[in-house]
């Protein structure tokens, strides 16, 4: 007949209970060992247990590792492409932390760059037969990252092994050493007491101190010169998205821990070309201690920012011309006004270390500026184009379409909307490539209207 059985007697079989203690057990270790890490200021991270390598486990390594064919060689491209038969090589271990078109041996030996102007920090491309046709491997002791939202706080320090940054910003509260980890209380040049404050701070000098900077209708920001991009890490929880750049530059390479701690960012600079980005993408650009000279070059870079940013959107700037009175700092600071006054942007606060300007939805003062030689119009409102590689221009761009004017949508509409330009700029893409191709079934989007 078989076993007899009933759900209650199920119940209490030994089996059930001991499964029932054992998760029991996991929940308890488990609180108990977030206890014993980290403090009020720095959440717990529980990190797996690590296990003890067996002598049997090491030799089935290294016999997995003989499989593997490919060379550790410095490999560059050769023209037609060829991968060996063995694989693609490998490249030394110090270049783990190459980055193509970064290459600073290569862009050193450049004599027609303009460095007073920071050319030098551009993404250059070497030509092909100097260009590098191995895997950048891993640094030593190379651990999968920390998942978000832990990996806000806390990354491997064997990923991203920059001891000098920390040394040299440990002060500004940038980033500790913490065991194995890298901790990031939040902090930065202009906000060593956490992101957070600075963040509500912003939120009250565009509000009037009515609101934050969600109501102030900010959704998508720049942060120029982001450092380890903490700022950005604190606005989302504001649902506002953030792209950061930074230049590899003497601080080491930033962004690799903006890009380790799971924020977008990219290496790159306000030097000679626009960035690659379309126009109207902003409701801010924020600079906190970025190192930009905003006031030379008859404002060419601010002039920049105007055509990312959208009709009031702002500018943040946080930097000693804003708030110090000694050294050269008046004089900058004047040159700042009288350009963004050119502009006919409003300085709509300035507080403590920062001061913020709105960009106009209102064209008629760009315009009268202009016809009193003020101003120069860029003779192409075309923000159609394509902004890669393009030189910067100093000229400002005037908003005809009102549509690109108006808000986006809240999530999740947000991820499928886009405005007009962007459909264009994504028909355009296509009709150059169908001309390259010299398709004839291809559509050329000039021809739209």
């Amino acid at each position: 007949m078989g076993r007899w059985w009933s759900p209650a007697s199920a119940a209490v079989e030994p089996r059930s209970v001991q499964l029932l203690l054992l998760g029991v057990a996991l929940v308890a270790a488990s609180f108990y060992a977030g206890t014993l890490f980290g403090s009020s200021a720095s959440p717990a991270l529980i990190l797996p247990p690590s296990r003890p390598r067996s002598p049997d486990s090491s030799r089935s390594k290294v016999a997995d590792a003989r499989m593997f064919t490919n060379r550790v060689s410095l490999t560059y491209r050769t023209k037609p492409v060829r991968v060996p038969d063995h694989g693609v090589d490998v490249c030394p271990l110090e270049y783990n932390e190459y980055v193509p078109c970064h290459d600073v041996a290569y862009i050193s030996s450049l004599k027609n760059l303009d460095r007073s102007r920071h050319e030098d920090l551009e993404s250059i491309c070497p030509p092909q037969e100097k260009r590098l046709f191995c895997l950048v491997p891993p640094p030593n002791d190379y651990k999968i990252p920390i998942r978000w939202p832990t990996s806000r706080d806390y990354v491997w320090r064997s990923n991203v092994n920059h001891s000098h940054l920390a040394e040299v910003k440990g002060g500004q509260n940038w980033v500790h050493e913490k065991g194995k980890l890298w901790w990031f209380p939040g902090g930065g040049t202009h906000f060593k007491h956490g992101a957070s404050d600075y963040i509500e701070r912003l939120g009250n000098m565009t509000t009037n101190s009515t609101g934050d900077l969600r109501s102030a209708g900010v959704v998508q920001v720049l942060d120029v010169g982001c450092g380890v991009a903490s700022f950005s890490a604190y606005l989302l929880p504001l649902d506002i998205q953030t792209m950061s750049f930074a230049p590899k530059d003497g601080h080491e390479n930033q962004i690799q821990f903006a890009v380790e701690r799971g924020i977008g960012a990219m290496i790159s600079v306000l030097a000679t070309k626009q960035l690659p980005y379309p126009g109207n993408s902003f409701e801010m650009v924020h600079c906190s201690r970025c190192r930009v000279d905003w006031h030379e070059n008859d404002g060419i870079l601010l002039k920049e920012v105007d055509r990312l940013l959208r009709p009031n959107g702002y500018f943040v700037y946080s930097a000693p011309p804003a708030y110090r009175k000694d050294k050269d700092f008046p004089v900058i600071w004047e040159k700042l006004v009288n350009i963004t006054t050119a502009m006919c942007w409003k300085l709509i606060a300035k507080h403590v270390q920062t001061a913020i300007w709105i960009k106009p939805a209102d064209e008629s003062c760009r315009q009268k500026n202009a016809d009193m030689k003020l101003l120069n119009i860029c003779e192409s409102n075309d923000n159609v184009s394509p902004s890669w590689k393009i030189p910067l221009m100093n000229c400002v761009r005037l908003n005809k379409d009102k549509s690109e004017i108006k808000k986006f949508p809240s999530r999740p509409d947000r991820l499928s909307f886009y405005f007009k330009s962007l459909e264009m700029i994504g028909q355009l893409h296509f009709s150059i490539a169908c001309r390259k191709k010299k398709d004839e079934t291809c559509f050329d989007a000039t021809n739209l209207s």
